[in-house]
């Protein structure tokens, strides 16, 4: 499927002046075709070295430039991580469409400790001086927040102000909804997941990552339907996970689109791969999402990497 630049809905917080550059964002960021491929590579905080260094992740993984070199060689939409590695390996990786994560934070302090919190380690000034000093292709920021956290109020208002500046400046903004704190007692709950949804929207993102809805006796597909409805004009991508074998995995991301995903959200199941192996499963990532591919075709893509 195909969109036009007429097709894109800009929200009324964008001014006049620049809706044009937030149209131009919204089409490079999905290629023309209203569905995101974005690459996530903010785990080096999130979970620290866990998810790049170990058993059963390729020795490419231990060097953050293999991020970049994925992103640089493969198919995607656009490319996720901090501030500060953008800036340490953008100068030689200029093509690249990336979208700046505004708040991180590690996982080392476990809910049952303390409920979580996501501060700002960046913020959408700051961004917008980085765009214009680098000349990097930077098309949108991201944020978390932990609904159902104690902490919530502080990150719905810090997200609330974010997607506001990212919309006067032109730039997209995607959020990062997962339920998390002592008081939720099912994350992949279909109802709360919905209701993630329809915070981003009422937020005004543009975009809204959630995990894919888990329910006992229930078919995922059909009861994430129900997060899609309520999210409104705001496109819902979902988040890759944890590594799986690699035609369950587009299995599912097909599913997701089916059920009226806009797009998703992937990480480990690429970087932790050799160089090669990477650049082939964003390629195949690429080719269902933006391209409308069958599974079998996409995986076609992936094993044919050599």
């Amino acid at each position: 499927m195909k969109i036009t630049e007429n097709d894109v809905k800009v929200p009324l917080d964008v001014p006049p002046t620049m809706r044009k550059e937030y149209i131009e964002n919204f089409m490079k960021i999905t290629h023309g075709s209203g569905h995101l491929m974005l690459f996530a590579g903010d785990q080096k905080i999130e979970h620290l070295n866990g998810d790049m260094y170990g058993e059963g992740i390729h020795s490419d993984d231990a060097d953050p430039e293999h991020l970049f070199r994925i992103a640089s060689k493969a198919n995607i939409g656009v490319f996720v991580t901090q501030r500060g590695l953008i800036a340490k390996y953008g100068a030689d990786y200029k093509d690249v469409p990336y979208l700046v994560k505004i708040n991180s934070k590690t996982n080392l302090v476990k809910t049952a400790q303390k409920d979580p919190y996501s501060g700002n380690i960046s913020d959408v000034e700051e961004v917008i001086e980085f765009r214009e000093n680098s000349g990097l292709k930077i098309l949108a920021v991201g944020y978390t927040i932990y609904l159902g956290s104690e902490y919530e109020d502080l990150m719905l208002e810090e997200a609330s102000r974010i997607v506001y500046e990212a919309h006067i400046n032109g730039l997209l903004s995607v959020l990062w909804i997962y339920p998390r704190g002592q008081a939720v007692k099912d994350e992949k709950d279909p109802h709360l997941i919905a209701g993630a949804t329809g915070v981003a929207a009422c937020l005004g993102s543009d975009f809204v990552k959630i995990n894919y809805p888990k329910k006992e006796g229930e078919e995922s597909k059909e009861i994430f339907k129900e997060a899609v409805s309520s999210a409104g004009r705001t496109n819902v991508v979902c988040a890759g996970g944890s590594s799986t074998d690699v035609r369950e995995f587009l299995q599912r991301l097909h599913d997701q689109l089916e059920s009226g995903a806009n797009g998703n959200a992937t990480g480990r199941n690429i970087h932790q791969k050799s160089l090669a192996e990477a650049v082939a499963m964003c390629n195949a990532i690429y080719a269902l999402t933006v391209d409308g591919k069958t599974v079998d075709e996409a995986l076609e893509i992936y094993e044919n990497k050599k």
